[in-house]
């Protein structure tokens, strides 16, 4: 049993202006909506008592009648003295028995949709029991978790348990904070019909007229993620993974779309090398991963099986990068739904870029920027109020969009290896992996990786709102040398000053260009940079790689004035007088002297001792090599 503390994971799909149709808007619009369910969600207290180890789930089905007969094998591990084992289940299911290990026990099903199991005798703490429950009926049809429906005239039935509909058709301990170990899933079916479950299929055994399809799938994984489809199913498979962890992609498709189908899905080996060599192995490699097509709107992720109602290829990307991020390392909290969403949104604009090329991708990053910036607010991370608004918990403009721009800045801050060495130890901790992490615990990781502080950009970035508006001015000054003064503005008062590297391309009358960074740590900075040509005009970030709104750049055409670059400080001064110059002008001495022009004092160095001097109005001249200037300073 894996325990996690409130995760959410019901991931169908996104997308935002993608070339294929396929809207970010409309991923987030069904998750939006299984949310709701969600978080209407109140753990039952009574089921808190014990530890689920594993599931042996029997049901025996006909996707053209909807009614459901089960026996549920259910092995838990007490916490507390048990008498009594209570599991959740509708009223609208009938138990016709419970047995321990082969001893009928007494039961009740009450108001409360629990099924009651008196145990023989008190069960210690720490021991465990298995209990088998055999049941029939048809389920509860209030959260539509359970349907029998058709396609081109053909019957299918499917599952859709998120977020705590499992209990309309299986009893279970229905709640968030509870992954069962492993799951043995048996489907009995009328035998021309295909039977799809988690995990990988072991068997599948003709009986007379029907046929038995045995699923195991050994992973940690919560009830409502468990998920059957029976129907008329035509099946393909690819192979896919790195060797030697390779494994097989089943997809099952309705006939009627087999050729589109195989067709959309040409990608999906190529993007699931994508992922595995920029991130970790398919964490379900020694099973499998695929497709089912069903009738509900949008889809849902269910754990190595993906439901979906089409094959977009922005929107399988999605969908499979969440077996990663939502999967095996899931957001602890509505408040780190970004950790969810924002990865899956830059693990599919990062595909754009594998197959479609750099500007496209850089297309991509556009239209996001366009949408984060269309409103001056908003953070990443959640307030506690805005995590119970389930339209702010599925924003795309900021669950989505700036989630995966943050991701994108950070990549572009840190390095893409070292980005993606930080993502590797995220999903490889033992405290994470198969559970659940927080946004500090990524934070954390790419700390470490990158032996970079990350709090003021994680502050500025994630926790409050709002992004610059960056204006950038360039002069040339010498030969070879460009100075960059860069000023910002920003959109929110949570915010005064974003620090942030800050891309720029600079081109040259001959055709030459050159791509700069300016690590803005300051308003109003001054950068004195090696530029090997005079610089006619620049560009402000032309990858797209961070987020602000409206930046400018301008070419100053005014001749270097050298008294504008060199000063002394501090003034008035006691004991010493520093002279500072641009980082391209070099100091041949400074000379002190009085109102009357005597000379006091000469040094070649930037620092001065001016103790010995008597109190009064002093002047230094600074001589450089780029000319000389006189200031007037107050010696205390």
């Amino acid at each position: 049993m894996k325990k996690i503390t409130f995760l959410l994971l019901l991931l169908p799909f996104f997308v935002g202006a993608q070339s294929d149709g396929y809207s970010r808007e409309r991923i987030a619009e069904a998750e939006m909506k299984s949310a709701s369910a969600l978080m209407n969600l109140a753990v039952n207290p009574n089921t808190q008592n014990y530890d689920i180890t594993y599931h042996k789930l029997e049901f025996t089905v006909n996707p053209s009648v909807y009614f459901i007969t089960g026996k549920v094998t259910t092995t838990y591990t007490a916490l507390s003295p048990m008498t009594t084992v209570i599991f959740d289940l509708t009223n609208e299911l009938t138990v016709s028995s419970v047995k321990k290990n082969g001893v009928s026990l007494s039961f009740v099903q009450n108001s409360n949709d629990e099924l009651v199991i008196t145990l023989p005798s008190t069960q210690a703490t720490g021991t465990s029991a298995t209990v088998e429950i055999t049941y029939s009926g048809q389920p509860s049809s209030g959260e539509q978790a359970f349907t029998t429906d058709t396609h081109s005239g053909s019957p299918v039935l499917y599952t859709l348990s998120e977020p705590f509909g499992a209990r309309d058709w299986w009893p279970c301990k229905q709640d968030l904070n509870d992954k069962v170990d492993s799951i043995d899933v048996y489907i009995t079916a009328p035998a021309q019909y295909v039977s799809v479950s988690n995990g990988l299929q072991q068997s599948a055994i003709v009986t007379g007229t029907n046929k038995t399809t045995h699923f195991h799938h050994s992973y940690p994984i919560p009830a409502y993620l468990v998920a059957i489809a029976v129907s008329n199913y035509s099946v393909f498979t690819l192979t896919a993974g790195t060797a030697p962890n390779t494994f097989p992609v089943v997809n099952y498709v309705y006939p009627e779309h087999l050729a589109a189908a195989q067709s959309d899905l040409a990608d999906i080996v190529p993007i699931i090398g994508f992922y595995e060599s920029a991130i970790e192995t398919y964490p379900f490699a020694s099973e499998k991963y695929g497709h089912c097509e069903f009738n509900a709107g949008g889809g849902m992720e269910h754990q190595t099986v993906s439901f979906v109602t089409g094959f977009y290829r922005s929107l399988i990307a999605h969908e499979l990068a969440h077996q990663w991020f939502g999967d095996k390392v899931t957001c602890a909290t509505w408040k780190d739904i970004w950790l969810n969403e924002g990865f899956a949104t830059y693990m599919a604009s990062l595909i754009i870029r594998e197959l479609d090329g750099n500007a496209a991708f850089i297309a991509d990053k556009s239209d996001m920027i366009n949408y984060i910036t269309s409103a001056p607010n908003g953070a990443v991370y959640l307030t506690d109020s805005e995590a119970t608004n389930v339209n702010r918990i599925f924003s795309t403009r900021l669950s989505y969009d700036k989630g995966a721009m943050v991701l994108n800045m950070l990549k572009f801050k840190l390095g893409e290896a070292t980005f993606f060495q930080g993502l590797r130890n995220y999903l490889d901790n033992p405290a994470h992996a198969y559970g659940y992490a927080t946004t500090e615990d990524l934070r954390s990781e790419l700390q470490a990786a990158s032996g970079v502080d990350l709090a003021e950009f994680f502050n500025d970035w994630v926790y409050k709102q709002g992004y610059p508006t960056y204006t950038i001015t360039a002069q040339n000054i010498a030969t070879g040398t460009v100075r960059f003064t860069v000023s910002q503005t920003t959109s929110h008062v949570s915010v005064p000053f974003f620090e942030m590297p800050v891309p720029v391309r600079v081109f040259g009358a001959g055709g030459q260009q050159m791509d700069l960074v300016l690590d803005n740590t300051t308003n109003g900075q001054v950068f004195d940079v090696a530029v090997p040509f005079a610089v006619t005009s620049l560009t402000f970030d032309p990858e797209k790689e961070i987020i602000s709104q409206n930046s400018m750049t301008s070419l100053s055409n005014h001749a270097f004035e050298i008294n504008d670059a060199i000063t002394v400080y501090p003034n008035p001064a006691s004991t010493s007088l520093h002279v500072a110059l641009p980082d391209n002008v070099n100091l041949k001495k400074a000379v002190v002297h009085n109102i009357l022009g005597q000379v006091l004092l000469t040094s070649a160095n930037s620092t001065i001792d001016i103790s010995t001097l008597s109190s009064g109005v002093h002047f230094i001249t600074v001589e450089t090599d780029a000319g000389n200037k006189t200031i007037r300073f107050i010696k205390k």
